[in-house]
């Protein structure tokens, strides 16, 4: 479970830096690194949408058991 943990956390950070980029300078890093869309590109933002999803539900637990 840590392992997932990691890796959707990197997954999560990844994507945060680059919509931060997008946001602020209109730099698109998947895209200029994959293209425009395509096929790559397509699935690094779903396995980024899908590790924020994964996330969230394993950090959900870890925040309330402690309250």
């Amino acid at each position: 479970m840590q392992v997932l943990k990691i890796i959707t956390y990197i997954l999560v950070l990844i994507g945060a830096i680059n919509w931060g980029l997008v946001g602020l300078f209109n730099i698109d890093l998947v895209a200029m690194i994959f293209g425009d869309m395509t096929v790559l590109s397509r699935i690094v933002y779903a396995l980024v949408g899908i590790s924020a999803i994964i996330y969230a539900i394993l950090s959900y637990k870890d925040v309330f058991e402690k309250y």
